[in-house]
């Protein structure tokens, strides 16, 4: 079916006011992972759809870019586990990517707050034990579904995937799912936090975060 040009949407009228909050200097803390959990705590207190989800921002080793939406599952303030801590196939583009360029950049898209979060930072792969820990307490389905599925691989349609769910199904039947050999994890220490409020007339507040040989150096940017 052709679709019908009269029915488009015009993307250049397309605008919202912004205005609700606003983000100044004599309000942020010292620390941005002190604003980051207050930001995400009013995220999920307001029901923002899945707060925790954050676009990946990878380069491959040809250079190309790439992202994608992924779920955060744990953070980590100080000390030798600091960062946002996420799982994946390690066989899928972005583990390859991030073993080529560790250096990648995260989002947190709170639209509904007219808000959101970048983050710059280097990524590290997780040990067995917190990757362990963590496979095991996802659902049952997930854990079918990670044996089941050759991440970011060419398939030859959806009844090869069903069919791989149907045999790792079987395969552990009667028996607790095990993590698969190609599925871990990863932690993103971050270099820098900009936190973005939107504001009428699109001057939005930007305050970044930048770790300084002293600590974290609070910047505001232009918008």
């Amino acid at each position: 079916m052709t679709p019908d040009p009269r029915h488009r949407t015009d993307l250049a009228a397309l605008r919202r006011e912004y205005g609700e909050r606003g983000l100044n200097e004599q309000d942020a803390p010292t620390d941005p992972w002190a604003l980051w959990q207050h930001w995400f705590d009013e995220a999920a207190a307001a029901g923002v759809h899945e707060p925790n989800a954050m676009v990946v921002a990878t380069v491959d080793a040809d250079g190309t870019p790439s992202a994608r939406m992924v779920l955060l599952k744990g953070v980590a303030a100080d000390g030798p586990e600091e960062g946002f801590t996420f799982f994946t196939n390690t066989g899928s583009r972005k583990a390859a990517a991030l073993g080529a360029e560790p250096r990648c950049a995260l989002l947190f898209p709170w639209h509904p707050l007219e808000r959101q979060v970048r983050v710059e930072g280097t990524a590290s792969a997780l040990g067995e034990e917190p990757v362990a820990a963590y496979f095991a307490s996802r659902p049952r389905g997930a854990q079918i579904g990670a044996w089941a599925s050759p991440q970011s691989q060419v398939v030859g349609g959806r009844a090869e995937l069903d069919r791989r769910y149907r045999e790792a199904e079987e395969r552990f039947a009667d028996a607790e799912v095990p993590v698969p050999p190609g599925w871990g994890g990863y932690r993103v220490r971050p270099v820098s936090f900009e936190f973005w409020q939107g504001r009428p007339g699109r001057m939005h507040d930007r305050l970044r975060y930048a770790r300084g040989p002293g600590g974290w150096e609070l910047t505001r940017l232009a918008p």
